[in-house]
């Protein structure tokens, strides 16, 4: 059995959907899910999923032993990031090294990096008066939004579409490709 981590600090829709696709699944199992936002909506999901929650401060991420430690311990193959806002460090990187990967709301290397997550992207869109928009799924690297890109899916944005519309049509490709990305790569996986 292949066995998932997810890291998420906000609301927890992709996480979500990521259980519920594999949730009847005897192959794959979403083992934990990894917070360090005591107040994130990720937890309420995980607990009606009844999916085992481990939280956690700064201090404890960037001081990776422990976390390291429980994922070597549930014999985690890929861990997840879903909405997690904390830079990985190299440490943890390097264990999961083509074995860690993310979402973002963009097309990568457009709107990328430090302070580029959600509604600022999706405002840095509309600013640039870009006619399309997507969503790129990569590895995690050392650097934010920076790894090998796995899969990306684009939408149009209309002239007259607002920084919600943008969200809306960016939270559809997320929940229709992450699930089935991970699938992917998961069965290339030995």
């Amino acid at each position: 059995m292949k066995r998932i981590a997810i890291f998420a600090s906000g609301s927890g829709s992709n996480a979500e959907k990521i259980c519920q696709y594999f949730q009847d699944r005897t192959d794959v199992e979403v083992s934990l899910i990894f917070t360090n936002n005591p107040q994130a909506g990720v937890i309420k999901r995980a607990c009606l999923l009844q999916i085992p929650i481990v939280f956690f401060d700064k201090k404890t991420f960037y001081q990776t032993e422990k976390i390291l430690r429980i994922l070597q311990n549930e014999r985690i193959d890929l861990v997840v990031l879903a909405g997690f806002m904390m830079l990985v460090p190299p440490s943890l990187v390097n264990a999961f090294h083509k074995r860690m990967i993310n979402i973002h709301p963009a097309l990568l290397p457009k709107f990328g990096g430090k302070g580029m997550y959600g509604r600022f992207v999706h405002e840095a869109v509309v600013e640039a008066k870009e006619q399309q928009t997507g969503i790129t799924i990569h590895y995690v690297n050392e650097h934010y939004d920076e790894g090998d890109v796995i899969f990306q899916a684009t939408c149009n944005v209309d002239p007259d579409d607002s920084v919600e519309a943008i969200e809306n049509k960016i939270h559809l490709l997320e929940h229709e490709n992450y699930p089935r990305v991970i699938d992917e790569l998961l069965a290339k996986m030995p």
